[in-house]
């Protein structure tokens, strides 16, 4: 499923849907990580649950991130 290999923190602010607060939220300690399909995406932690978020990046936002 996912491929988390050893990437540093984002620097970039990313938003995600938090299921169970039902809102979006600021993604806590984003970390890039590779999908079986070849895209990337941010993975992290939600402030106000504590859930596990996760946003589909576009090609230009994870050329951004990767820098």
């Amino acid at each position: 499923m996912l491929n988390t290999q050893a990437v540093p923190t984002l620097a970039v602010d990313y938003t995600a849907y938090d299921v169970k607060a039902k809102k979006k939220v600021k993604i806590e300690n984003p970390k890039l990580v590779k999908l079986k399909n070849g895209r990337w995406a941010a993975k992290g932690k939600s402030p106000v649950t504590g859930n596990t978020v996760f946003r589909i990046l576009s090609k230009e936002e994870a050329a951004k991130a990767k820098k």
